[in-house]
């Protein structure tokens, strides 16, 4: 029974871990897709469009770290060692410290949408 349970927790665990690697792959594709078509756009980049970019990516970045550590937990759950625990706890402290930052960042890219811009003045010439 336990072998039965161990074994499908490895085929649950590698579904998560494939499904962490098409979301960020696809955020990645996206990002770049998006990045490259505000390189050869022939006006002046805004700082929106370009913090609009990167939000987008935080998102699918933090979203695939947390399907990366439910793999991992799904991976462990079924008779762990202490080496096994020992290495989530490493790599969970490491996936929470990367979302942790990314977090931030997406937090602090809300901010200042959010903080009304001031017009910018410009002098007429006589």
């Amino acid at each position: 029974m336990e072998a039965a349970l161990a074994s499908a927790s490895h085929i649950v665990a590698l579904t998560i871990e494939a499904m962490a690697l098409l979301i960020i792959a696809y955020g990645s594709v996206e990002a770049f897709v998006a990045a490259a078509r505000l390189l050869v756009s022939r006006g002046p980049i805004a700082g929106d469009e370009r913090h609009a970019v990167w939000m987008r990516y935080a998102r699918w970045l933090v979203a695939g770290l947390t399907f990366q550590l439910a793999a991992d937990i799904v991976d462990t759950a079924i008779a762990p060692t202490w080496d096994e625990i020992g290495r989530l706890g490493a790599i969970a402290a490491i996936r929470t410290f990367l979302n942790y930052f990314l977090e931030r960042d997406m937090d602090d890219l809300r901010q200042r949408e959010l903080v009304p811009r001031e017009p910018t003045l410009t002098r007429e010439r006589d």
